[in-house]
């Protein structure tokens, strides 16, 4: 058992989709980190040895991961909300932010229709 940041990685999985086990870092970035380590990306995880294991540990402890992740994501969307930018009213509203169509879509009708959450009234 491999642990990197409170995260058990199980051996039997390939070591860049063991990585996309903690929070922040997906499959392209596990990529990268092997690559960048010269680390083949098939290779599972009770193969690899130490030296390698602490190289991977090291790469990640300088990255943002977890909770810090977590709270600047949370921090920055809270910034829109307060400079009431569109994308932070729609953040606010609970709709989606990036464009995605809302006309006929049944999950997103029943958003605005106030059955899954009390809309909040907005001052203007």
């Amino acid at each position: 058992m491999f642990r990197i940041q409170w995260h058990v990685i199980p051996d039997n999985k390939s070591i860049y989709v063991g990585l996309t086990y903690i929070y922040g870092i997906g499959i392209s970035t596990s990529k990268k980190i092997l690559s960048d380590l010269k680390i083949p990306y098939e290779q599972k995880v009770w193969e690899l040895d130490d030296k390698q294991l602490k190289a991977i540990t090291d790469v990640i402890k300088e990255m943002i991961l977890e909770n810090d992740l977590r709270r600047e994501i949370a921090g920055s969307i809270k910034r829109l909300k307060e400079i009431k930018c569109y994308r932070g009213m729609r953040h606010n509203l609970w709709l989606p932010v990036r464009g995605q169509n809302t006309r006929k879509r049944w999950a997103t009708a029943k958003k605005l229709l106030g059955r899954s959450r009390v809309r909040p009234v907005l001052k203007k």
